[in-house]
């Protein structure tokens, strides 16, 4: 890795290197940085991607992006700030290729690339005969009834919801998440 370190530099935590970078734009700090994180970063896209170059990549991707918003935003825990940064770079890069071998490679516990991934991965059995499933979907407030029903029984994915009910993406997915907790209260009350 690149060594930008100064002698009278090394040795500043990170929220003073963080905030020298923030107001006075000076790129060694950043290097500073750079250089004590770069392996964390690398760690945690291999963790994700599983791929040595895709990493790598993302590594310099991620830091051209923390150069960005370092001038943009406060940032207290650098540490913490720059892993969630990394982890949500490589979920958004999941997200572009979505395939079964992702979810195999580690994508198993973000359940929003899953559900809109794989329909057929969805918890609501919607061919349920007994008609306990329906009377709980009627318990729903409005939004999450027309989310479940629209993502669930008409297979719409989150986008086309969004765009039938001219909810929020956000929305969407929060009306369906709490939605789906719903019925499954719903159910445990009525076995």
């Amino acid at each position: 890795m690149f060594r930008f370190a100064r002698k009278n530099t090394v040795n500043l935590n990170d929220d003073e290197l963080v905030e020298l970078y923030r107001l006075k734009g000076d790129i060694t700090m950043a290097g500073i940085l750079y250089d004590r994180y770069a392996y964390l970063v690398y760690g945690v896209c291999l963790k994700y991607l599983h791929d040595r170059e895709a990493s790598k990549d993302a590594v310099m991707e991620i830091f051209e992006k923390v150069l960005v918003e370092l001038r943009e935003k406060e940032v207290r825990n650098f540490k913490s700030w720059l892993y969630a940064v990394s982890r949500n770079f490589c979920l958004m890069e999941l997200r572009k290729v979505p395939s079964k071998e992702a979810i195999i490679h580690g994508t198993e516990n973000n359940e929003a690339f899953i559900m809109e991934s794989f329909p057929e991965m969805h918890p609501i059995d919607k061919d349920r005969d007994d008609g306990k499933l329906r009377d709980c979907i009627e318990k729903l407030s409005e939004e999450q009834k027309q989310c479940i029903e629209l993502f669930y029984y008409k297979e719409k994915c989150y986008k086309e919801t969004s765009n039938i009910t001219n909810f929020d993406l956000k929305k969407v997915k929060s009306h369906i998440q709490n939605g789906k907790r719903n019925l499954k209260n719903c159910m445990e009350k009525l076995s």
